[in-house]
């Protein structure tokens, strides 16, 4: 499968710069997968669009904040961007750097505190293996800033709206972007209306944002982000279902965990022997999942996103969320997630992170 089949124009002005104030008052666009049909909404308005006994499952991770700056001792500046912890202690990290000279023995002095920080070792990508000298996250709140993603360039405001409500689990460089619109009270009604409430946590890393490279989508390196899914909400997610109710996914790193859950994590001991075959148990593991266009979702009924980027894994993963429903059709889920977007566009949906949403059932 050729990764440019995923490619699609979008001009610039698509992309949303701002978040919709209040959040839950950014568009909603419903897609019937089954039928093609397209329903616009408000975001507000999405109670409608379930029903009782649906259970929501989002990702509770929160953005830390990631990008720190410092000097050589020279004087240039230097910035790091953490990307994951390697070790127990967090002091030391998978980063990216930019900056000159920065090869291994380089120091840096992180601006604020003098925190020395070392380039220890060169890794595949442009990344750096960076040792503290002390444990960083206990001062990320003063050091750091919440990193925004490239393409949002004029963002006002405060960075707080670029956290989901419910986040609590810190450990993402990039938010789960589809549950940002929601409110306190929208989730208050919606529990009201019988619609149910669980949370996963999927630490989101950088690749998130990252087209894919390779000619070919089958020889992409997903990358691979912490994930944990706890046995009371792995229960109540099987409980669901087995009551007949539509798990709905709130975004697709919700999925990828959702689905590591129903498949790789039933062969993980001891994860895998509290749960039926393709139903969800409860784990806590690196998840390297790539879902794209022919892959048969066990756990997901529904799903709610945001519109991505061309080329981008997250397409794919839609895109064949939406082709299941035309299993004798494997391409129907890509033409027809295309053909929305160019609709979504003609109506004037705001695309990317601070966009509008999509609800595909």
């Amino acid at each position: 499968m050729r990764t440019n089949l995923f490619n699609y124009n979008l001009p610039a002005s698509f992309i949303a710069q701002q978040p919709a104030d209040p959040r839950d008052s950014s568009r909603l666009l419903v897609l019937e997968r089954a039928s093609g049909r397209i329903e616009h909404r408000a975001f507000g308005e999405i109670g409608a669009c379930l029903r009782p006994g649906d259970l929501l499952v989002a990702n509770d991770s929160r953005v830390i904040p990631a990008r720190l700056r410092g000097r050589k001792p020279t004087g240039a500046v230097v910035e790091i961007f953490l990307l994951r912890q390697l070790d127990a202690s967090g002091s030391e990290w998978s980063c990216l750097v930019r900056g000159r000279g920065l090869q291994p023995g380089a120091t840096v002095i992180l601006d604020a505190r003098s925190i020395q920080a070392e380039i220890v070792a060169m890794a595949e990508g442009g990344m750096r293996t960076v040792r503290f000298a002390e444990p960083i996250q206990t001062h990320l709140h003063e050091l750091g800033e919440i990193p925004l993603p490239p393409y949002i360039r004029n963002f006002a405001g405060d960075r707080g709206r670029y956290q989901t409500v419910y986040s609590r689990s810190a450990g993402s460089v990039a938010a789960p972007t589809a549950g940002l619109h929601f409110t306190t009270e929208l989730l208050r009604v919606l529990r009201g209306q019988g619609i149910g409430w669980e949370t996963i946590t999927l630490h989101v890393g950088l690749d998130t944002f990252g087209p894919v490279t390779a000619e070919r989508v089958e020889e992409h390196r997903i990358h691979r982000e912490w994930a944990h899914l706890s046995a009371p909400s792995a229960r109540a997610i099987r409980a669901a279902t087995a009551q007949g109710g539509r798990i709905v996914a709130v975004g697709t790193t919700t999925t990828r965990a959702l689905e590591f859950a129903a498949t790789t994590a039933q062969k993980i001991e001891p994860y895998g022997s509290e749960a039926p075959p393709g139903r969800v148990a409860a784990f806590a593991a690196a998840v390297d999942l790539f879902i794209y266009p022919g892959y048969r979702f066990r756990a997901v009924d529904a799903l709610l996103t945001n519109f991505h980027l061309p080329r981008s894994s997250l397409l794919m993963l839609v895109s064949a969320f939406v082709g299941q429903a035309h299993p004798q059709q494997p391409d129907t889920g890509r033409q027809m997630l295309l053909h929305t977007y160019e609709v979504a566009k003609a109506e004037g949906y705001r695309f990317f992170s601070f966009g509008d949403a999509m609800l595909i059932r």
